[in-house]
């Protein structure tokens, strides 16, 4: 790797781990094959969320065009001044990932610019788009020349990804309703979320978590690990979610304490060295 390419992926890393320490630390387990390169799509779907949910006082629909065109640029150039899209087009060069994934990503973050609620097809789009490609695209990474494998553990790692959005619209529903006053649930309002709705959407999750874990077991082990403990994080997410009334989601986020981060990692090393995926 040159040191252009090198040092922009240093970039990539500094911002996964400003961003997410969650995440980074997912990362951080992966086999060091990988690491550069889900770093470099972590890199560029933040820096995309970023514009569509900060900058308010500037003109993010420019912004986000501007954006798509240096992507699709850097893409056929192979180069890009910005180091966080010269590290994804690296990505996308290397790993054959598909402009479909890209341009379902991208249109799920123009949504964000206006949508404040979504009808059942709407937020289906969104999901996949947002959530869906980018595992998607991880998976192009882990799966390296081997498409059939790719094709084979596709639907599970689909349903990883719209488990972790499901999960990330329940724990944020305070910022998404007082701040941008958003709603993704379908036929769900700041009135109609209580008790009942909420479980029957925690219901949905488990389902969608219970599809995932039969890819998870699937993976080469050198990649199981980090996806493993992101799926361990998000259901105990989901498991104190669920512990919490409708109400109090409305008033705070939920969080897992760094501690019960600490053990759920050990818990998985072990696991998965042992092969106990579950």
């Amino acid at each position: 790797m040159d040191l252009y390419t090198s040092n922009a992926l240093d970039c990539s890393i500094k911002t996964t781990r400003n961003y997410s320490t969650s995440f980074s630390l997912g990362v951080r387990v992966l086999g060091r094959e990988f690491r550069p390169a889900v770093y470099a799509i972590y890199g560029f779907v933040r820096f995309a969320d970023e514009i569509v949910d900060t900058f308010h006082n500037h003109d993010r629909r420019w912004l986000l065009n501007t954006f798509r065109e240096q992507t699709y640029q850097a893409i056929e150039l192979g180069l890009s001044t910005n180091p966080i899209l010269h590290s994804f087009q690296w990505v996308v060069n290397k790993y054959a990932i598909d402009r479909d994934l890209i341009d379902a990503f991208l249109e799920s973050m123009e949504m964000d610019l206006e949508k404040k609620a979504y009808t059942a097809k709407e937020y289906q789009k969104y999901i996949y788009g947002s959530a869906e490609v980018v595992g998607l695209m991880c998976l192009k990474v882990f799966c390296y020349g081997k498409e059939q494998e790719y094709q084979r553990l596709l639907p599970s790692a689909r349903k990883l990804g719209e488990a972790f959005q499901k999960v990330n619209f329940l724990r944020d529903m305070k910022s998404d309703l007082y701040e941008r006053g958003r709603v993704y649930f379908p036929e769900v309002d700041f009135d109609g979320f209580d008790d009942k709705v909420k479980k029957e959407i925690e219901k949905d999750i488990k389902a969608d978590f219970d599809d995932a874990l039969k890819g998870i077991r699937s993976l080469d082990k050198k990649a199981r690990l980090g996806v493993y403990l992101a799926y361990r994080y998000y259901l105990e997410l989901l498991g104190k979610i669920s512990r919490h009334s409708s109400s109090s989601l409305i008033q705070s986020r939920i969080r897992v304490d760094d501690r019960v981060k600490l053990v759920l990692l050990i818990k998985c090393i072990i696991r998965n060295h042992l092969g106990w995926i579950k």
